[in-house]
């Protein structure tokens, strides 16, 4: 019953717009399980047979693209201290290290933050409000994006072949997966960003 649901609802022409609601809003809310969704639509892909993957794949970097390009303009039209939780402590050291990694390599940074939540928020506000050059810099994003969304894309279709027990098990099992992937990047990078303020702090 709960497969016949699931493939239903797939083969809806609003599928694909949610899935790009909910990429673009993870760009701004960490809460927001964007990775979750792009593999669960790649698993349903596989099982079900709809959405195609094409469309999975080119909605899920369109979106993410817009994402970051939007954080980008927030970040360069309202800095890194209007709102609150941006004079945070865990924030503000994200923000000073998205922009020493973006004055020596920006094209590595960009590509390793966007696949891990709270890291390319940090990163495009401060690329944003540190006036990186524009074209150059959505360029690398739209390439990060691409290869974000591909990669999101084949875990789920990666589940959908090995998990057995039809559809929902296979969306499940992608969903999972895709967020312990994200938590253990995002406990990893966290871990780097703590340290790298401290080698600073202490060179100051």
């Amino acid at each position: 019953m709960i497969d016949m649901l699931l493939a239903g609802w797939a083969s809806s022409p609003w599928a694909l717009a949610a899935l790009f609601l909910l990429v673009v809003g993870d760009a701004f809310l960490v809460v927001i399980p964007g990775e979750a969704a792009v593999t669960a639509f790649a698993a349903l892909a596989v099982s079900v047979g709809t959405p195609p993957i094409s469309g999975v794949v080119a909605v899920a970097a369109m979106a993410a693209f817009a994402g970051d390009a939007l954080c980008y303009v927030v970040g360069r039209t309202v800095g890194l201290h209007r709102w609150a939780w941006m004079r945070g402590r865990r924030a503000q050291s994200a923000f000073a290290w998205s922009r020493a990694r973006l004055d020596r390599s920006t094209a590595a940074i960009v590509f390793t933050a966007r696949f891990i939540p709270f890291a390319r928020l940090a990163v495009n506000l401060t690329a944003g409000a540190s006036r990186v050059h524009a074209p150059r810099y959505l360029a690398i994003a739209a390439v990060a994006a691409t290869g974000w969304a591909a990669y999101q894309s084949v875990v789920g279709v990666v589940v959908a072949w090995v998990v057995p027990g039809g559809t929902a098990a296979a969306m499940l099992v992608s969903v999972a997966v895709a967020l312990a992937l994200g938590l253990a990047l995002d406990m990893l990078l966290s871990r780097r960003v703590r340290r790298g303020g401290g080698r600073d702090a202490a060179a100051g």
